[in-house]
């Protein structure tokens, strides 16, 4: 049995490295003061990111994060853009999921690295 894709998490002001693979933004939103140019991007999942209801809902709060977890999953769940992703991340040996949150723990980037990583 294979280990699959390494599917990390970056935030998208965070300069690009060699060992990021493929970097796929899943921020609906364009970052604040990020150049397109600057981004080097492979791919803009924005589908993927949370509907802008629970976004706002969620506001970042450490004590909803796991409620927000939940209510992201079963989001994906119905989400054709996590079968994208998935088709994405079996295609490459290393994903990097960028977002431009502050907190490095605290975002539906690690939600949805966790979600594909679950689902192998």
């Amino acid at each position: 049995m294979t280990a699959g894709p390494v599917v990390r998490i970056k935030r998208v002001y965070d300069d690009a490295a060699d060992d990021d693979g493929v970097r796929v933004l899943v921020d609906r939103l364009w970052p604040r003061g990020v150049r397109r140019e600057d981004a080097h991007l492979d791919a803009w999942l924005k589908e993927i990111a949370p509907t802008p209801e629970l976004r706002t809902w969620w506001n970042h709060d450490p004590d909803r994060l796991d409620d927000f977890a939940a209510r992201y999953r079963r989001e994906l769940a119905a989400n054709p853009a996590l079968d994208e992703l998935r088709e994405l991340t079996g295609r490459h040996p290393v994903v990097t999921l960028l977002y431009a949150a502050k907190d490095p723990e605290i975002n539906h980037a690690a939600v949805l690295r966790d979600t594909l990583e679950e689902s192998r």
